[in-house]
């Protein structure tokens, strides 16, 4: 399935008092892990929702389990990976590490929607085309 790894040293303004990575800030790198693994697909999110007619995907479920604690000054690795699609939504995990330890597990559900002109949204088919790329 596609995957992608960003690299990041953990900030200052990343962190509690304590100089420990406040919990959300993890949930707002997966989410830009999400948004580069669309670009490894070979488009960019903006590109990939005009191609497909698409409004976004909706994160419907998500999740993270905490290990070990990240701190200012760290160098992490996030590799965010397709795990499943299926017809209307797709699975992604993120593993967070830090010198091979594995510091945070992330997972997500997103839905693939459309404009509807009654509800404003609804679910739809992933097209095929996309789809075959998240399992490449």
């Amino acid at each position: 399935m596609l995957s992608n790894t960003l690299l990041r040293r953990v900030e200052w303004g990343d962190c509690d008092p304590a100089g420990i990575v406040f919990n959300p800030q993890f949930f707002r790198w997966f989410d830009h892990g999400t948004t580069m693994l669309y670009e490894a697909a070979g488009w960019p999110k903006q590109q990939m929702l005009i191609r497909f007619d698409a409004l976004g995907c909706p994160i419907v479920e998500t999740r993270a389990t905490f290990h070990a604690p990240c701190r200012f000054g760290d160098d992490v690795r996030i590799t965010t990976q397709i795990v499943e699609v299926k017809a209307r939504s797709f699975d992604i995990r993120h593993t967070l590490t830090r010198d091979d330890v594995v510091c945070v597990e992330g997972f997500e559900t997103r839905v693939w929607t459309i404009t509807d002109p009654e509800r404003g949204m609804r679910a739809a088919p992933i097209p095929e085309e996309l789809a075959a790329r998240f399992r490449a």
